[in-house]
């Protein structure tokens, strides 16, 4: 069956944009987007959301979907097949196998999704545009296929993103790949990235460069994904103008139109009738636990520091304990969230020391998960010790909270550089876990007026991008405009050939 476009003209009946979301199945790369489809939901259009299997079944045990559709009647979860078995753990050191696992199931599914989508009383109707992943370049080529407009919604900074259309040169020039001191000075100041020249070294660069081979088939999948993207009619960015300007300038050698649209809860906030009702706004996969709020509220101004690796990063034992000591050597208050299965090893957290737990009782609080958003805006947050994911950057930025970055795979790397180098709210402490030096940076960082009078320049710059006449705010109502303009191209009956 072709499905073959008949321009006729329907002016005279009101087009309601339809728009299918397509995130990469993680919660890093969920969130955003989740919070980009609340957005185009309240704007009227009619939005359908794909998820994996696994994340909507995970999404549905955490998440009242019931009320979402309440708020939104145009909205709709569907679900598709991630390529991996139902008992495999898509975390930790097992993520890589998401990312290059069979994708012919989740490809031919999608489209099947996409043409049913569009069968409407017997007339090709099809989704007005769909916005996709980044790193899901199968959602262009049936694009193509179907003549259906695509936006490409990268999850990542403007700088690494662009650091990501490099990856092909920093190969021919020998920089990549490596696999860490033993064979390379990670140190080694990288000059073959336009605008970067000088800012990032070796251990700068993104996680899938320490491989072993320049082939590696995870190295070339991102290769393959980042050339596909400006296939796509436009590029969204979940970062805004004032804290990336260059980075963002430069993509625009790739890409005709940049619609960045960050800090997307600052905007998802500025445009929700009440912030906390928002589905993005919660632990989404993570059941929260409140009860951190109410001890955060007995603390006084800025006087706890935050600890969180995100929704994938683990650690071993060893590392467990070593930021264990440094939080308590630090006589600081700390919130830390330690997933269930983000201990790696057999050993787990079993056996901790007396002291440590003795100290943790005294002035700390382990949680399984956090209601992030709102435990950075408590006044009582006086420093955010992180993996570096850019959801985290972002969300610590919004709200005035300075850094120490603890990166581990992916855009990390490339984030926590430019936390404490380029943007200077915050430290760096990359291939590095001592507890010394964990209780120096958390007592540095809680005691630098320069670090705090940084953050909250940042922080005010943030805050005026998602006010109505603000950079992100306005790139906001162009997106909208731009995909009704889609709409108004007419909608197409379905005609069989063969």
């Amino acid at each position: 069956m072709v499905l073959r476009p008949n321009r006729s003209s329907t002016m005279d009946q009101p087009v309601v944009p339809h728009v299918v979301f397509l995130p990469f199945p993680a919660q890093g790369h969920v969130k955003p987007m989740l919070m980009l489809a609340e957005l185009l939901s309240q704007a009227g259009f009619e939005a359908t959301f794909i998820n994996s299997n696994h994340i909507q079944d995970r999404l549905e045990h955490s998440t009242d979907i019931a009320a979402m559709y309440c708020r939104f009647p145009k909205f709709q979860f569907r679900s598709i097949p991630d390529g991996l078995p139902s008992d495999h753990p898509r975390s930790g050191s097992s993520i890589s196998q998401l990312l290059i696992s069979n994708r012919d199931e989740t490809r031919t599914e999608f489209r099947n999704l996409l043409v049913n989508l569009g069968q409407k009383n017997g007339r090709w109707e099809p989704p007005t545009c769909i916005i996709a992943d980044g790193i899901m370049s199968f959602a262009i080529d049936i694009a193509e296929e179907l003549t259906i407009p695509i936006i490409t919604f990268r999850t990542f900074s403007a700088c690494c993103t662009w650091t990501y259309f490099h990856l092909t040169k920093l190969i021919e020039e020998g920089e990549v790949p490596f696999q860490g001191a033993g064979d390379v000075d990670m140190d080694k100041t990288i000059t073959c990235i336009p605008g970067l020249e000088g800012t990032l070294r070796c251990r700068d660069l993104p996680g899938i460069c320490r491989r072993k081979e320049a082939n590696d088939p995870l190295l070339q999948f991102f290769i393959k994904e980042t050339a596909a993207m400006p296939r796509a009619s436009g590029l969204i960015l979940n970062t805004f103008d004032r804290l990336e300007a260059s980075m963002i300038s430069k993509l625009g050698s790739f890409f005709s139109k940049i619609y960045t649209l960050g800090p997307l809860q600052g905007l998802s906030d500025t445009f929700a009738k009440s912030p906390s009702a928002r589905t993005s706004s919660n632990g989404l996969l993570w059941k929260e636990d409140r009860g951190c709020i109410t001890w955060l509220d007995s603390h006084p101004s800025r006087s706890v520091i935050y600890v969180s690796f995100g929704s994938l990063v683990g650690l071993f034992r060893d590392q467990l304990l070593e930021f264990w000591h440094g939080l308590v050597n630090s006589g600081k208050p700390f919130l830390w969230v330690i997933r269930s299965d983000s201990i790696m090893g057999e050993d787990g957290v079993s056996e901790v020391p007396l002291e440590l737990k003795a100290a943790t009782e005294e002035r700390g609080c382990i949680v399984d998960w956090a209601p992030q958003e709102e435990v950075l805006a408590h006044p009582a947050i006086g420093g955010f010790l992180t993996h570096s994911g850019w959801n985290s950057t972002l969300e610590s930025i919004f709200a005035g909270v300075p850094m120490i970055c603890w990166p581990m795979i992916a855009d990390q790397q490339v984030n926590s550089r430019c936390v404490s180098e380029l943007w200077k709210i915050g430290f760096d402490m990359k291939d590095k876990c001592e507890r010394a030096l964990i209780e120096k940076l958390v007592r540095d960082l809680m005691e630098s007026d320069e670090i705090v009078k940084s953050t909250d320049e940042f922080a005010g710059m943030a805050r005026d991008s998602v006010k109505e006449g603000g950079s992100s705010y306005s790139n906001l109502q162009k997106l909208i405009e731009d995909i009704k303009s889609m709409s108004l191209a007419g909608k197409v009956s379905l005609s069989s050939v063969g």
